[in-house]
């Protein structure tokens, strides 16, 4: 029996609800929005082997949330675009306003660790012009050098206690890390905190700082 343009259309459209439909494919996709990765570079970081990983990418792939490229013997893969950030924005946005579970998950972990109204974008990015603010950078330092906000320091949160002289306590710092939901800006605003530090979050991360055609640096 064949199927009608819209119904066709529509079973398009489940594919791509299907590929988001796991949870090690949504941090994967939170991982490329950092920069170009291969395989098994992101196998480590999600904790998966690289088979598993591999056929992640294919789903995503072929979905159309992901692209890839050949450098010499190896395949880096990318976000397909932009666009893909505003999918998972609407999805973690329909599961904050609806789902109990996640209103539990962020009264327990996230506001336990900073209840506090984030950052914006606008308002870094005026707060870093004026030199007004320490922009902390706590992502893995691969991650940083392919782009962090202009002027930003880069203190892997695994690093933080060790280095916490670099830091002046006089000075508000602004952290940011992957997206709006990444840990390591909530673990670091509360170990700063609890050192007395005055710093508050940024309202997401690299990747929608980019998106929003802010300026971003390399390293």
């Amino acid at each position: 029996m064949s199927i009608g343009p819209k119904q066709a259309l529509y079973a398009e459209f489940a594919s791509v609800a299907r590929a988001l439909g796991s949870p090690h494919r949504l941090e994967i996709l939170e991982h490329l929005a950092q920069g170009e990765r291969g395989v098994e570079a992101l196998a480590e970081r999600v904790g998966l082997s690289t088979a598993n990983a591999s056929q992640h990418l294919q789903q995503l792939r072929r979905a159309g949330l992901v692209a890839s490229r050949r450098d010499g013997k190896f395949v880096l893969y990318r976000l397909a675009d932009d666009g893909v950030l505003g999918l998972m924005a609407a999805l973690s946005g329909i599961a904050e306003r609806n789902l109990a579970e996640v209103d539990r998950i962020q009264r327990t972990y996230f506001d336990d660790r900073d209840s506090m109204e984030p950052v914006s974008r606008k308002e870094l990015l005026q707060r870093t012009r004026d030199d007004l603010v320490t922009v902390l950078d706590v992502r893995p330092p691969d991650e940083f050098a392919v782009g962090h906000v202009p002027g930003a320091i880069n203190i892997p949160l695994s690093e933080l206690e060790e280095r916490l002289t670099e830091l002046d306590q006089d000075h508000e710092i602004v952290a940011y890390c992957r997206g709006p939901w990444c840990v390591l800006s909530f673990e670091a605003v509360a170990a700063l905190r609890a050192r007395g530090f005055k710093v508050r979050r940024l309202e997401d991360g690299l990747p929608e700082w980019r998106a929003a055609g802010l300026p971003v640096e390399q390293a």
